[in-house]
């Protein structure tokens, strides 16, 4: 997976969003890292088009920091602590007696 950099082209950027914007399909906590990146390096750089040979994609500025918000409580729920994430610690009831 390339990672992007000030270097990275437009077609760059458009091939890495379509590479990580399945994070949540996936349940990849760190595709959805990179997929953050990709939102942010959009927002820096203004870009809020793309096209994917006849497939035209837009956004509104709002629409990628709605998608960074979303990735990011993704990661947060989705990561171990080991990773920076909260965790999730599970409470199986099923043989309790009271």
């Amino acid at each position: 997976m390339a990672t992007i950099t000030s270097s990275s082209t437009t077609a760059d950027i458009a091939a890495a969003y379509l590479d990580n914007c399945g994070y949540y399909e996936d349940s990849d906590a760190d595709m959805a890292r990179r997929f953050v990146t990709v939102l942010t390096a959009m927002l820096s750089r203004g870009m809020t088009a793309f096209q994917n040979g006849e497939q035209r994609m837009e956004f509104s500025p709002r629409d990628l920091r709605e998608m960074i918000r979303e990735a990011r409580q993704f990661v947060a729920a989705n990561s171990s602590p080991a990773d920076g994430g909260a965790g999730v610690t599970y409470c199986d009831m099923q043989n309790y007696r009271d």
